[in-house]
């Protein structure tokens, strides 16, 4: 099945680009001094670029790749190592975003791929401003570069080069060491599409993957079994990835850690609500789309909202798993909450507010908060999973536990990069084809959920067709609701440019002046 392909014009990038360069420009000219992890990042890029190789700041945390990032476009662009020049580096692969997530949606959508990479779709540039993913992109921080080279190796994945995909993950972990997990994610979640709709013969033996929707625990069990199965046949594709994971590996084992320099406020610890905060944070941020898109019976915020209360309490034994979900919640918020020094004094932070007026405002808003944490998980299930796999929708779930459970600190870079991919998996709203005699046909919902692990991607053979309805069912379909798929972007990017507008002039303008020991120092708010 294909899914609609929403307008594309070159002038949504150009528009990106634009607003990118004018809002650098009024970041350097306003904080035109090293801000917050600045002051650590700064003199480092700027000894590389003096050639001094042996300067190491003790305190920074994460590999060279930003420093060496500064050396190479300075060769290119022949600059000096100051500051504004400096933010250039993130800024340049925040340009690139809109080029590798519009790559990626034609993939997850199954087109075929884009020939002009310039004509690039809203959605495409609205995904690349999501609020604190852009935000640090004016900052001389990791975490841009860092998304960028984990979004082109996916790219290179989603054309099937192994290798080029591995050796860009590479250079990812010079950015973020966590990013190991997120290229690992990309193989997996390739390789799992592709076993899908790998056409076998009868006695060969094929992946068990059912519809998400429509799988069950006992379906883990036998997908397990199948994959055991089919672990000699990807040998060669996992090479690669094996090469390096096994370097990650070495790396750890000689650094004593993961965590690079100062490691005595960075040590792991088990987080659990981590996972809690994600969801909470996704669903906050991009409700959008959650609740504008899906198909077949669960689209649009209505069919949404009856899914998720009659998966939650739709029957006996349903209301008896939540009550003990919401228990099992309650005592992970209870048992395994971190109270980082970081987020407790740090005030210049969002999450410092969140932390202290929100979630613990009062001893019980955390275990009222439980219920609201599985609805969240309920309802990104429901979105993503009604157009794919078990295993598919499964996986990054799954990445999201090493990533985020040994993180002691709540912080918001942390969820961009899944964020990102589970952005890319929502299917826009009531999905439509051309038929042969030129009307729209829908998909009956009824039998969606059946058919949509049988269509293959672009190019691929289709073991069977999915079934149509008439032009006045389809009428009748249509007159359910709004068409939201037409109004999404546009309804994300006002919401988008809301956020940002609002934080990036908070930052900017609302900046105060402290005495501190070292003298006076001016403070800005941030993400």
């Amino acid at each position: 099945m294909a899914w609609r392909n929403t307008g594309s014009s070159p002038l949504f990038y150009v528009a990106f680009c634009a607003a990118t360069v004018l809002v650098l420009k009024e970041v350097n000219s306003v904080v035109w001094e090293p801000y917050m992890d600045e002051p650590f990042h700064v003199p480092q890029a700027q000894a590389y670029c003096e050639s001094k190789w042996e300067v190491w700041d003790p305190k920074i945390t994460t590999p060279p790749g930003l420093y060496m990032s500064a050396v190479i476009i300075r060769k290119i662009f022949m600059f000096k190592c100051r500051l504004p020049l400096l933010r250039l580096v993130p800024a340049l692969h925040l340009l690139s975003l809109p080029l590798s997530l519009h790559a990626l949606e034609l993939y997850h959508q199954r087109l075929p791929s884009s020939q002009d990479i310039l004509t690039t779709p809203l959605s495409s540039v609205v995904l690349a401003s999501f609020p604190p993913l852009w935000f640090f992109g004016f900052l001389f921080y990791t975490d841009v570069p860092g998304i960028a080279f984990v979004l082109a190796a996916f790219v290179m994945q989603a054309n099937g080069s192994n290798w080029m995909t591995a050796l860009l993950g590479l250079w990812s972990l010079f950015f973020r060491q966590t990013n190991i997990i997120w290229i690992l994610y990309i193989f997996a979640y390739h390789t799992v599409r592709t076993l899908r709709f790998a056409q076998r013969r009868p006695t060969e033996r094929s992946l068990h993957d059912p519809p998400a929707l429509q799988s069950s625990f006992l379906d883990l069990a036998h997908s397990a079994r199948s994959l055991l199965y089919l672990l000699p046949s990807l040998f060669w594709d996992f090479l690669p990835y094996g090469l390096l994971t096994a370097l990650f590996g070495a790396f750890v084992v000689w650094n004593g850690g993961i965590v690079l320099g100062d490691k005595s406020n960075h040590i792991p610890a088990l987080h659990i609500p981590q996972l809690f905060y994600f969801y909470a944070f996704v669903t906050a941020l991009g409700w959008p789309a959650l609740l504008l898109s899906g198909v077949g019976p669960t689209a649009g915020p209505i069919g949404l909202s009856k899914e998720v209360y009659r998966r939650m309490f739709g029957t006996p034994t349903r209301v008896m798993m939540t009550i003990g979900w919401t228990i099992l919640i309650m005592a992970c918020v209870q048992l395994f909450t971190i109270h980082h020094p970081f987020i407790l004094s740090d005030n210049r932070h969002y999450t410092f507010y969140i932390w202290k007026r929100v979630l613990f405002r009062h001893r019980f808003i955390p275990f009222l908060m439980s219920p609201l944490y599985l609805a969240c998980w309920w309802a990104w299930w429901i979105r993503v999973g009604s157009v794919q796999s078990m295993l598919q929708t499964l996986l990054l779930p799954l990445a999201l536990i090493p990533t985020l459970l040994p993180s002691p600190l709540l912080e918001p870079r942390y969820f961009l990069v899944p964020y990102v991919f589970l952005r890319l998996q929502v299917p826009p709203y009531e999905e439509t084809k051309e038929e042969g005699n030129g009307t729209k046909g829908t998909l009956e919902p009824d039998t969606l959920l059946n058919e949509i692990s049988s269509n293959p991607p672009e190019g691929e053979n289709t073991v069977r067709r999915p079934k149509r309805v008439s032009s006045g069912k389809i009428a009748q379909m249509h007159r359910r609701g709004i068409d939201w798929s037409e109004y999404l972007p546009w309804i994300e990017l006002v919401w988008y440019t809301a956020i940002n507008g609002i934080t990036m002039y908070v930052f900017l303008h609302k900046d105060r002046t402290v005495d501190t020991i070292h003298g006076e120092e001016v403070i800005r708010f941030m993400w």
